[in-house]
Parts: structure tokens; C-alpha cells; sequence
């Protein structure tokens, strides 16, 4: 399976959340050999869409010549898209909406109604893409916090899509942790090997690996007296 990681944290490797995604791929290799590539979203040259919709009607070729054509093209590529991303304001960071504007290519102007939303008809043929989301957040739970995402990665990816968030996620760059982050990790590779071999992630699995790994109040302390409060 040809695996294309977009990680849309400005850290790079250094990425709380791409802990948790090179788990799941770990995983998934030991399934099967993988064929991965993984973009730092942050070092590449992508022009804020501008809604122009020349792509649109031209049979999808932005005005913008910059390192999003080349993108795209490994996107039609791949086997499985895997956003690998840090929770930003309740949606995606900068760079990686960014990105995500910029696959207007891929659609028409043309409509149709699935079910009971329209969608745009695409210009090129992606049924045969899965989807994964793998997102970190600094807070102590998931409760009204990952909601906004999920909906947004649900309606931009109706079909094939598996969907992980975790919380107290800074707590996969700290060594001290590794006690917790441990056994965490190794869930999150199992749920990879799982995904590699069935295409799907047991609900309970997927819940464990969103719940806390320390009581939320014991966490959220030891974040507040790092920052002195």
C-alpha cells in the first residue's frame, strides 16, 4: 500500500501528534511492508487559495505555479491519505488548511445531491483513497474539544475514513512520561496493524486510545505549574 502522511505541524518529526502517527505505521508495517512518504506541510510553497475557481472550470489547473501541483498529484497516487496534525484552534493549522483549500482542483462546478447534501463533482478519480486523522491536543479530555474537527474531516471525507484523536498528547515528547506513553503507543500500533489487516479500528480501541492517559485533573495541574500559575 502506497501511504502518504501530510503532517501539518509546523515541529516537523519533532511533532507531538507524529508520535502517535509513526506508532500507527509502525503498526501497519508490521501488517505488511508499507510504501510511505510523509510531507512536512511547513516546508512547502503552497499560495492561499483565492477562490477564483479557474481549476474548476478549466479541468483543474490553479493559477497558483507553486509545490501544491506536485502534491496533488502524489495525493491521486497514493492508497491511504493519513492527516497527521496538532489540534489548532479547533481545526486544522495554517499550513495544512492551506493545503487542504488547494485541493479544489480535484472538483467541478458541477453538483449532485448524495443523500441529502450536494456535492461537487470531481475531476479526478480518488474512490480508491482511504482516510485516516490522527490529531494531538494539549488539553487533559476530548469533551468539546475534538468535535469541530471531526465533523470537518467527516464532511470533507465521507467515505473510508478512520478517525483517532488523543489528548494530553504533549506528553508523548516528554521522556519522563514514557510509563504512560508507552503502553499508549503500543495500542495506538496494534490499532495500525489491526487497520493494515482488516481496514477498520475496533470503536473500543479507537475510544481507548482518545481517553486520558493520566487523570485529566492530575495533568492539567502538572501543566499549570510548568507555566507557573
Amino acid at each position: 500500500m502506497k501511504i502518504l502522511v501530510l503532517n501539518g505541524s509546523p515541529k516537523r518529526d519533532l511533532s507531538d501528534t507524529m508520535h502517535i502517527t509513526r506508532a500507527f505505521l509502525d503498526g501497519m508495517n508490521d501488517a505488511a511492508p508499507q510504501e510511505i512518504e510523509t510531507i512536512h506541510v511547513i516546508d512547502k510553497h503552497i499560495e492561499y487559495c483565492t477562490g477564483c475557481f479557474a481549476c474548476m472550470h478549466n479541468g483543474g489547473t490553479c493559477i497558483h505555479d507553486d509545490d501544491m501541483r506536485g502534491i496533488l498529484e502524489e495525493i491521486l497516487a497514493s492508497d491511504l491519505l493519513i492527516l497527521s496534525f496538532p489540534l489548532y484552534n479547533y481545526g486544522l493549522p495554517a499550513p495544512l488548511k492551506a493545503l487542504m483549500d488547494r485541493t479544489l482542483p480535484l472538483s467541478s462546478m458541477a453538483m449532485q445531491k448524495i443523500g441529502d447534501r450536494y456535492e461537487h463533482v470531481g475531476q479526478a478519480s480518488f474512490s480508491h483513497l482511504g482516510y485516516v486523522m490522527i490529531c494531538g491536543s494539549g488539553f487533559p479530555n476530548s469533551k468539546h474539544n475534538f468535535e469541530p474537527m471531526v465533523a470537518e474531516f467527516k464532511l470533507m471525507f465521507p467515505e473510508n475514513h478512520t478517525i483517532l484523536t488523543v489528548p494530553e498528547s504533549p506528553m508523548f515528547n516528554a521522556p519522563e512520561a514514557a510509563v504512560v506513553t508507552g503502553p499508549r503507543l503500543a495500542l495506538v500500533r496494534r490499532a495500525g496493524r489491526i487497520f493494515a489487516e482488516t481496514g477498520e479500528i475496533p470503536a473500543e480501541t479507537v475510544e481507548e486510545i482518545g481517553s486520558p492517559m493520566i487523570p485529566e485533573e492530575v495533568y492539567a495541574a502538572i501543566v499549570n505549574g510548568m507555566n507557573g500559575k
